[in-house]
């Protein structure tokens, strides 16, 4: 027994030399919250699907989805997913990170190794994606610091609600105890599905995305974490040696590829499963798929159980998802505590789309108001008694303008409403509804005053200042 604590007291020790976090040296669990145990119901999960406890498990993060996969390794040697754990925040755009300070959440494939956990992280828990790896920094890529971490607030982070990371750390944690030496995270725009390839086919991040979607399709076909090199600028998934060559693969990520293949049984069905999406992506490209929306401006996305719970809360770049709405997801239990500092993303895209209203100058007979019942003016008059004029013509220039909405067909005029104090109408705009939730009639048309200010809507600095935060 003496020598088994012996072992064991050695095998801590140097666990703790290992697992240092930004240079400092502080064990996987030398905390209360790092060391909470992997709750029993997931261990019972682990159970059904023939897992171990200490098994090694790999993540997979999707933006559009606003989700986080964490697959394990069943006892067949291949991995299947053990849970999925809506992603409460995350900043930027779909798109890689390309410098420090693009508020980015990084895309590509990272290796989490045991000093790359934070069990004393200021977002509760944390671990270190590893940006940038050899692909970025051969592009130049800078940014530091970017984290899957707790209290759903990001600039440039995948962030968990506290409880969601405490159990995501026990499951890295578990596995490096089982012996695994590092994990890979795999983060994607969106799934790579047809519909997906299909909306985003004008983006100009699509050759990136082909190029990662080659591991994303490896992973897919064989459920076995695959292996990751860079050269000549760009991703290599599962090279192996050529036929009858003995020397060993060495690759560097800027310089020129050494001579591999892929192994036959990976690459043929990666080449079918790519060939049948392509034919469905084409189908649906055919069929007229819209495009998606570049450059809205939206600062990243949230999933939708947690934009149910904030009031006036948006699912921003990620989608509202089909099925239940958030009114009806409001009244679930979210998954882990929402912090009151919580700042969901804003789309002011739907903010101008909302209020877009203008001053026009009535020049056509469709657009034109009520003539008023006031002096005409000297030159108007002098029109008209001399015949150049009549009284049914058309004013060119109102002596007020019409405000309409320009994202409308314009409807037949309407007697104008009683004049109202236009300093009400210009106050801070009521909370914006969901992407997932129908838009809903507009109010103010029948408000707006003939002649009255335009009302223009504002992007006031706090909202703008708020989705920095």
């Amino acid at each position: 027994m003496e020598f088994r604590a012996l072992v064991a007291s050695v095998a801590l020790a140097a666990s703790v030399a290992l697992a240092g976090c930004n240079s400092d040296e502080i064990s996987l669990a030398n905390n209360a919250k790092a060391n909470q145990p992997v709750p029993p119901k997931l261990v019972a999960d682990m159970t059904a699907k023939d897992m171990d406890l200490n098994s090694p498990i790999l993540v997979r993060l999707f933006k559009q989805e606003a989700e986080l996969e964490v697959w394990k390794q069943a006892r067949s040697g291949q991995f299947a997913l053990l849970k999925t754990y809506p992603i409460c925040r995350w900043s930027g755009d779909l798109g890689p990170k390309v410098r420090e300070g693009d508020r980015q959440a990084p895309e590509g494939f990272y290796s989490i190794t045991p000093g790359q956990m934070n069990p004393q992280s200021a977002y509760y828990l944390s671990f270190n994606i590893g940006y940038p790896n050899a692909f970025d920094k051969a592009l130049g890529r800078t940014g530091s610091q970017l984290m899957v971490h707790g209290d759903c607030s990001s600039r440039g982070c995948y962030a968990m609600t506290d409880e969601q990371i405490a159990e995501i750390y026990s499951l890295g944690r578990e596995s490096f105890f089982g012996g695994q030496r590092a994990f890979q995270v795999q983060a994607y725009p969106f799934r790579f599905t047809p519909v997906n390839m299909a909306k985003h086919r004008n983006n100009p991040n699509m050759p990136f995305w082909k190029m990662i979607k080659e591991g994303y399709d490896h992973f897919e076909v064989t459920r076995q974490e695959p292996k990751v090199e860079f050269c000549e600028n760009k991703y290599v998934f599962d090279p192996a040696q050529p036929p009858n060559s003995s020397k060993p693969l060495t690759f560097n990520a800027s310089a020129k590829c050494p001579a591999y293949v892929i192994p036959d049984e990976i690459a043929e069905a990666v080449r079918e499963k790519q060939q049948h999406e392509a034919a469905e992506t084409a189908k649906l490209i055919s069929k007229g798929v819209p495009v998606a929306r570049l450059n809205t401006g939206i600062d990243g996305g949230m999933n939708k159980v947690f934009a149910a719970k904030l009031p006036g809360g948006e699912t921003g770049l990620s989608e509202g998802g089909e099925g239940q709405s958030l009114s009806l997801l409001a009244l679930a239990r979210a998954p882990g505590t929402i912090p009151s500092h919580v700042n969901p993303p804003k789309n002011p895209l739907l903010a101008s789309q909302e209020e877009p209203v203008v001053a026009v100058p009535v020049t056509t007979k469709l657009a034109s108001a009520t003539p008023e019942a006031k002096s005409e003016g000297f030159f108007s008059s002098l029109a008209r008694k001399v015949g150049l004029a009549s009284d049914t013509t058309a004013t060119a220039i109102p002596s007020k303008p019409k405000v309409i909405e320009a994202h409308r067909p314009v409807a037949a005029p309407k007697p104008a409403p009683k004049p109202a104090d236009t300093r009400v109408a210009a106050a801070r705009p009521p909370f914006k509804p969901t992407l997932s939730d129908p838009a809903p009639a507009p109010a103010a048309k029948d408000s707006l005053v003939a002649g009255a200010t335009p009302i223009v809507q504002s992007s006031s600095f706090e909202s703008r200042f708020s989705a920095m935060k």
